[in-house]
């Protein structure tokens, strides 16, 4: 389903955040540390450099996205794995968990954050940054386009939006004996190119989209899609402006 090409058009973009988000991370020598949702392993990679004496584990469930991670050269001490996000067990207590744009794709965040600490050792810390911009116009056109009579009986109405505010994030996690800073950025892209917010819904939003349609019907979504995002969001020189809203986590466990 996944195309790690597509998916790195926007590479700046999409890396800005889990920097961000590492910045956050006081952690000085883990021996242990995961990636969920590593995609094609360029920020894992980064976690072994910052923690080179650390066993680095990239986890994704797309084999496409697995294979490209494998095939790029990484430190000593970087492996990937595919594997079910709130299902992997890691084979000891992780000392860091850091989960990049990845579990606004696993229902049921309530019971997930429980699933995520039982990984942690004592004194770990749990990172994570979620995409919060489901009611914007790019989203919305995407579910407005799917209701169409030619595309509703393969895709619904629409799937659930199941990330949890910053309060209801920091209250799962402080009753799991969790230490909880959590924060929201609105970033404004200028992206480039053609139907760049196209563009970036490709690498994205739309591929469990055009994976359910198959080939034909999935080219005339984007046929039907392409002009409303133009008009929603209108080009300039500078490039398109492109607002995304994120929510950011950052969880020490107890000793």
């Amino acid at each position: 389903m996944w195309d790690p090409t597509q998916y790195t058009r926007f590479r700046d973009e999409r890396k800005r955040p889990f920097f961000e988000l590492l910045s956050r991370v006081e952690v000085d020598a883990p021996t242990q540390v995961a990636d969920l949702g590593c995609g094609t392993g360029d920020l894992t990679r980064v976690l072994a450099e910052r923690w080179p004496g650390a066993v680095v584990c990239g986890v994704d469930s797309s084999v496409e996205m697995v294979e490209e991670a494998r095939r790029r050269p990484s430190p000593e001490g970087v492996r990937f794995e595919v594997g079910d996000l709130a299902g992997w067990e890691p084979p000891a207590p992780l000392e860091v968990l850091v989960s990049n744009a990845a579990l606004h794709w696993v229902p049921d965040h309530a019971a997930l954050m429980g699933r995520l600490v039982a990984k942690l050792a004592p004194s770990a810390v749990l990172a994570f940054q979620v995409p919060a911009n489901f009611e914007a116009a790019s989203h919305r056109l995407v579910d407005e386009v799917r209701r169409l009579p030619r595309f509703a009986p393969k895709l619904g109405a629409g799937r659930a939006r199941p990330v949890e505010t910053l309060e209801r994030y920091e209250s799962l996690l402080a009753g799991l004996g969790m230490t909880v800073d959590a924060w929201e950025t609105t970033y404004l892209h200028l992206l480039p190119g053609e139907d760049a917010v196209l563009q970036w819904l490709l690498g994205t939003t739309l591929r469990p989209v055009l994976a359910a349609l198959g080939a034909e019907e999935g080219r005339a979504f984007v046929e039907e899609l392409g002009p409303r995002l133009r008009q929603a969001y209108p080009a300039h020189a500078r490039g398109t402006p492109f607002l995304f809203t994120r929510r950011f986590v950052v969880a020490r466990r107890g000793n």
